[in-house]
Parts: C-alpha cells; sequence; structure tokens
C-alpha cells in the first residue's frame, strides 16, 4: 500500500523535480542563482564518467546489414557489461554501439577499461576480422548534475563523449585533464597529452598501457 506514495517520491526526486526547477528559472523575474544553487544541492554529485564507442561501427553495418548491427551490439554488451559490474560502475545509458557508465572512483574507471580492452582483445583473437569488436573509450571526472539513473550532465560529460564517441580510435583510451590529475599512479602506463582538448576541458590525454 506504500508504492504509490514511494513511486511520488522517487519520480519527483528525480524527472519532475528537476522540470520544475527549470520551470520557474525561465520566468521573468526567477532568482536564477538561488534556483540553481538548489538544482546543484538536489542533484550535484562527484562522479567519474565513461564513454565508449565502436570503431567502424556504422561503416560495418552499411556492409554487412542490421543482423550484423544487433549482433555485435549484443556481443559488447555480454562481453562488457561484466567488466563495468566488477569495478562498480553503473551504466545509465545505451544507445546503438554507445555507452554512457559512471563510477564514484576514477581509478576504477581507468582499471575498468583497461579490462575491456583486454576481454576485447581475447574474444578477438578467435574471430573473423568483420565481426571483431574494437572499442574507443572517453573518461572525464568532476562535480556533474545527476538526474535519477537516466542521465549526467556537465563539462566532464561533455568532454568524455567527444573523447569516446569522437575522437578515440580503436583500442584507445583516452581521459580529461581532472580525470588525469585525480588518479594515482598506476604502475605500468603513462600519458601523452593530445594536440587539442574538447570543449569543456582544459587538457586531454591518451592512456599509454600495455593490452595483454
Amino acid at each position: 500500500m506504500f508504492m504509490p506514495y514511494a513511486r511520488a517520491v522517487a519520480t519527483s526526486a528525480s524527472q519532475s523535480r528537476i522540470q520544475q526547477l527549470i520551470e520557474e528559472r525561465v520566468k521573468p523575474d526567477a532568482d536564477k542563482a538561488a534556483i540553481d544553487k538548489r538544482i546543484w544541492d538536489i542533484f550535484g554529485e562527484r562522479w567519474a564518467v565513461m564513454f565508449t564507442d565502436l570503431s567502424g561501427f556504422s561503416r560495418r553495418v552499411s556492409q554487412f546489414g542490421i543482423i550484423h548491427f544487433l549482433q555485435t551490439i549484443y556481443e559488447s554488451l555480454r562481453i562488457l557489461t561484466p567488466c563495468i559490474e566488477s569495478h562498480d560502475g553503473i551504466m545509465l545509458k545505451v544507445e546503438a554501439d554507445s555507452m554512457m557508465v559512471i563510477f564514484r572512483r576514477p581509478d576504477l574507471a581507468l582499471e575498468c577499461s583497461i579490462a575491456m580492452q583486454q576481454s576485447l582483445k581475447q574474444y578477438n583473437a578467435n574471430i573473423v576480422p568483420e565481426e571483431q569488436i574494437l572499442l574507443c573509450v572517453g573518461l572525464g571526472y568532476g562535480d556533474m548534475l545527476r538526474i535519477g539513473d537516466e542521465d549526467v550532465f556537465g563539462p566532464e560529460v561533455n568532454a568524455a563523449s567527444k573523447l569516446g564517441e569522437d575522437t578515440a580510435k580503436a583500442w584507445e583510451i583516452l581521459v580529461t585533464e581532472n580525470f588525469k590529475s585525480a588518479l594515482q599512479k598506476r604502475p605500468g602506463s603513462g600519458f601523452q597529452r593530445l594536440d587539442e582538448a574538447p570543449p569543456g576541458a582544459e587538457a586531454a590525454y591518451k592512456l599509454l598501457y600495455q593490452l595483454t
């Protein structure tokens, strides 16, 4: 008998609450600074965020068709989801060949990224080239607005999205300046600064690591 009330509370704490506050913010006499503070008080959290993409995916869909598309999506989720779960990641979105995942700790996000690449290397060793899964990863870290388990918003989110979905090539793990600064030193790896940084990041780097 408590479910309707619980559902109302859960809804008001996410989508409907942010919608209400934004509606207040657009009014001509709105105190935007006060409303912004309320939004950050309710939704502001610090997370590491990961965006993934599959290299050459659109080209291969065009070449091999929609069934190949579905197979690749299924196989990538089957292989990568256990890596995310074992590194305490929370998958917020899956859109076509891309995933958005958040982690409380940047080091876990980085270790998860490497584990994902290693899992795919093992998988690809046993299949034909046209069915191989080639992963690109972008990582950011900082304060962001988390709207329930649906989405996150912030400069580091935008930067990580750009790195993972547009900039990174197959097997690459790219990170923002904030993400790199929050990490502990990791034996056997380093970073190479990129010539350009995406909007929302002061700088960006490619992780130099051994893919065993």
